[in-house]
């Protein structure tokens, strides 16, 4: 064996023999949606030789997203447990067009565009993922040699009563959709890829599932042992409502600048936060865990976030370009926070002090003092540029005072005690 590849060779078992396939498997399973089959899996980890795992993605659009970046975190954690990770870039798939989802007939890309998006996937995913690690495979180096006869062949493997049990399908032809016949030709093709690269696990997103399934039916026609099917779950957009992607707009590309990565980060709500720490951070569930117990204690989820943002442009640019991307949102949010002109209200008192919260009751700028109490505990009110983190915080009279409620709401009130 040459004398580089017995080095990786003993790096796999190194890593295998510090986790058991029960630990791994443990592991395996964070974040996912569905293993089929988990006692499968548990038995190919048991047998100690590196498994082949394989996630396939259609070069779409030249730049990947932190959607994608899910399978691929997953695939990062295979390889961390010595295992072959293949990353296979589906060139020829691209030319038929995923019907998963759609409700329409997809148009493919043209072989100039396949080519020009796959160039940029390689530089991308090794961000992420171990390049001595990674193999990268195209699916046109077999599906080009595969003969008129050989696609027939394979097309006999499956019926079209399984294709119709696919949802998409299934809605459009009973709605008098077209459906062409080279959309079936897509879950047969991706099946056939493992197939060929005889993959041991295939991993894909919730809506790949049929396909994923698919090549488990193709490799037993084919004789192979089927692979273990993992889907992951699909990651909300910025919007908090659809799938990333690119043409919603809703999407964060792993090569955007610092701070637009960043900026784009903080923009997401307090409670999509943790669905994105779930499936995009590299902490530990423990780590994690223990952000959210501190957060409902009373930490500003501000601080969360910044976290987040951090450690995924960290990822992607590096600390220091995440630490100065950092000190920009900082700069831009607090030059943002203060209009050129600012709503000004003069409020009388009877007394000394009044509490803050009553006092944005008493000027309408919240429905009840309950309710300022609440923004108040979720960082959702600042005094002169300082977040309020007490709900019982008072003001004097005779002063003036900025408040910010929320992103948009400026009012500065000049806090007047009644002549007496």
């Amino acid at each position: 064996m040459p004398r580089d590849l017995a080095r990786h060779a003993s790096i796999h078992i190194v890593k295998r023999a510090m986790h058991s396939a029960e630990e791994q498997l443990a592991e395996l399973k964070r974040g996912t949606s569905e293993i089929l089959l988990e006692s499968e899996l548990l038995t190919k980890l048991r047998r100690g030789r590196p498994l082949r795992v394989k996630a396939g993605f259609d070069p779409t659009a030249p730049d990947l997203h932190l959607g994608h970046t899910v399978l691929i975190n997953k695939m990062r954690r295979f390889q961390e447990f010595g295992h072959e990770v293949i990353f296979l870039i589906g060139d020829f798939t691209g030319l038929i067009g995923d019907p998963t989802g759609r409700n329409a007939t997809r148009p493919p890309l043209t072989p100039e565009e396949i080519k020009a998006n796959a160039a940029t996937y390689e530089a991308q995913i090794f961000k992420i993922l171990d390049p001595e690690r990674t193999r990268i495979e195209f699916n046109s180096r077999w599906m080009n040699e595969l003969s008129a006869a050989g696609l027939i062949q394979l097309a006999a493997r499956h019926t079209v009563a399984r294709m119709l049990e696919r949802d998409d399908f299934s809605k459009r032809y009973k709605s008098g959709q077209p459906i062409a016949i080279h959309e079936f030709l897509y879950p047969l093709v991706q099946g056939y890829d493992s197939v060929v690269l005889q993959a041991d696990v295939e991993l894909g997103g919730t809506d790949q599932k049929f396909n994923l399934l698919v090549g488990r039916q193709l490799q037993e026609s084919y004789g192979q042992e089927p692979q273990v099917v993992l889907t992951m779950p699909l990651l909300e957009g910025l919007d908090g409502v659809n799938k990333m992607s690119k043409s919603l707009g809703n999407y964060v590309g792993i090569t955007e600048p610092p701070d637009d990565m960043f900026g784009k980060l903080m923009s997401i709500s307090d409670e999509l936060m943790w669905r994105y720490f779930d499936l995009l951070s590299f902490r530990s569930g423990a780590e994690i865990a223990k952000l959210r117990r501190e957060v409902a204690e009373g930490r500003n989820p501000m601080e969360a976030k910044l976290e987040l943002a951090w450690e995924i442009t960290a990822r992607f640019h590096g600390a220091d370009a995440a630490k100065r991307a950092r000190e920009n949102f900082a700069a831009r949010s607090q030059r943002r926070e203060i209009p050129s002109e600012v709503e000004k209200r003069t409020h009388v008192v009877d007394t000394p002090q009044i509490g803050v919260a009553v006092l944005l009751k008493q000027c309408g700028l919240v429905p009840s003092t309950s309710q300022a109490f609440r923004l108040i505990e979720q960082g959702g009110i600042r005094m002169n540029n300082e977040r309020l983190t007490d709900p019982k915080t008072v003001v004097a009279a005779g002063s003036t005072y900025l408040f910010q409620i929320g992103k948009r709401v400026f009012v500065e009130i000049e806090v007047v005690q009644k002549a007496g």
